[in-house]
């Protein structure tokens, strides 16, 4: 990508004269308008106090950096000597639930420096969002989860900086990605009424903010994106996946799944696009069973039975002692139950095949994967019947959001040829071990894409190319959503879609059956 569709500007403009004495201020915005494309630029009253002596300085040559507002206005965030030897960076945020991951690009080269990731500090509030917007409730509670979260950004932030041999007053630009929840949340935005009836957020579209006013410590005139949201249950993380994989520049259409607090899916192209969200997502990550966790060292992400013998091989994060199962485990594990004959279509544990790992307790059927003996934690890990039934429940939401999106525009899921899967759900999981479940539709593997970390790809490359800005706007307002709350249809495919893999077996052609 060449300099020129980057936000920093290299600008050398002709000095004033008698015969031309135009306005130091407007001479510089007509070059910088020339080339953001805007037909406005906005400069700060301190810069502005500055400017007449700093042009002179440097012989009316400057580096700029520009970024643009709500509006599509040209901001004029910083300027800098045509030599500085300053490092003129942006920061991408990925504003994750459970996670945080900070990312420092070089604005002029588009270099990436560096990155970090930490816990999500408002997780000793409350795990997840619902307990996070009850907190709110409490005295102090909106700012006590606004600290954390700014705190908490500027703490890892620092440690960034020092590592990438910068100060964080080289971060002029900002651009944060997140769901409706936790967006609201860095802004100190009340998100009470985004859980009650008619669910309405404070803000859809947050627009270009002062990054002091969210209380960022970058350079004193640095400016946020703050990414919009379709609604309560579709944000800016999602938007940003959208931007990151070029879904809305697409002639063929594709989809995007991104399984997290709930299950969110894009389908669509360059000319529509229509979402939906439903919660398929906690009973796959941490919600399943007892010792279910998300992705880290140690939890188990694969599992495979050998038919032969029975025995479980099982593969952990960085190889470490077993110590939980994540959502691609779990995904794995049912998969490869169903085609040992472990378990019947209904998801329900066959004693006889499971051998000594089965047991009862209290009425209720468990199924031991590693024994205490070998665990991290010194106990069993294992498995319940309520814990299949749980994921039986969670993969059937899952494909019957699928159905239900791809048939409101008169297709089926088996005719999708392009299959995006974000986040971290998406690094792990076997998209094989999900289609033998019926979680995922029988699609040639080659189908499906994993995306990473697509909400921090698409604050990125608003950081990188200045037409990635203007994408945004026209992806969030090219938007339906539907909600799923009102479709009378979803309950009666959900019931359909609570077998493995499906009552319709046609649909998974490439499942291979248990043995008798």
């Amino acid at each position: 990508m060449t300099h020129e569709t980057r936000w920093v500007k290299k600008v050398s403009l002709p000095p004033p004269s008698l015969g031309d004495n135009t306005a130091d201020a407007d001479r510089l915005a007509a070059a910088l308008k020339k080339s953001l494309g805007t037909r406005t630029i906005h400069m700060d009253l301190d810069l502005l106090r500055r400017l007449p002596a700093l042009l002179r300085e440097w012989n009316y040559r400057a580096t700029a950096v520009l970024f643009k507002d709500g509006g599509g206005n040209g901001i004029l965030a910083h300027l800098a000597a045509p030599d500085s030897a300053d490092t003129l960076c942006g920061l991408a945020v990925d504003l994750g639930t459970t996670r945080v991951v900070l990312r420092i690009i070089d604005l002029f080269t588009g270099t990436h420096m560096g990155e970090s990731v930490f816990d999500n500090p408002q997780v000793a509030v409350g795990p997840d969002v619902l307990a996070r917007i009850h907190h709110v409730e409490k005295p102090d509670g909106l700012h006590q989860l606004n600290r954390l979260i700014v705190d908490g950004i500027n703490d890892a932030l620092r440690t960034l900086c020092d590592r990438c041999g910068i100060s964080r007053a080289n971060i002029h630009l900002t651009a944060v990605a997140g769901n409706t929840a936790m967006t609201h949340l860095l802004m100190g935005l009340n998100p009470r009424w985004m859980i009650r009836e008619p669910y309405i957020p404070a803000v859809n579209r947050p627009g270009v903010i002062a990054a002091a006013e969210l209380g960022i410590d970058l350079h004193p005139t640095a400016r946020a994106l703050v990414f919009p949201n379709v609604g309560s249950y579709f944000g800016g993380d999602l938007i940003a996946g959208i931007l990151y994989c070029d879904m809305d520049q697409r002639e063929d259409t594709a989809i995007l799944v991104d399984v997290g607090t709930n299950a969110e899916v894009v389908l669509g192209n360059r000319s529509w696009m229509m979402a939906c969200a439903g919660a398929a997502g906690p009973a796959l990550e941490g919600g399943v069973t007892r010792m279910g966790t998300t992705a880290g060292p140690g939890v188990i992400d694969h599992i495979a039975i050998d038919p032969d013998s029975m025995a479980l091989d099982i593969h952990t994060i960085d190889n470490q002692a077993p110590r939980g199962i994540c959502g691609s485990g779990v995904i794995d594990l049912a998969a490869a139950l169903f085609r040992s004959g472990m378990i019947d279509i209904r998801g329900k544990l066959l004693p006889d095949r499971c051998g000594d790992r089965f047991k009862l307790k209290d009425g209720l059927g468990h199924l031991t994967l590693v024994p205490a003996g070998q665990s991290a934690t010194g106990q069993d890990l294992g498995i319940t019947q309520a814990d299949l039934d749980s994921l039986v429940r969670a993969k059937a939401a899952m494909y019957t959001i699928l159905e239900t999106i791809t048939g409101s525009v008169g297709m089926q899921p088996q005719d999708l040829e392009t299959f995006f899967v974000a986040g971290t759900f998406g690094a792990y999981i076997d998209p094989a071990s999900a289609i033998t479940i019926g979680m995922l539709p029988d699609l040639p593997l080659a189908c499906y894409h994993n995306l990473g970390n697509s909400s921090l790809g698409g604050a990125t490359r608003v950081l990188e190319n200045p037409a990635c800005f203007d994408r945004v706007k026209h992806i969030r307002d090219g938007i339906t959503y539907m909600e799923l709350n009102v479709n009378q249809d979803f309950m009666n495919r959900f019931s359909a879609a609570r077998f493995l893999p499906h009552t319709d077996t046609s649909r998974f052609p490439s499942v291979r059956w248990p043995a008798a």
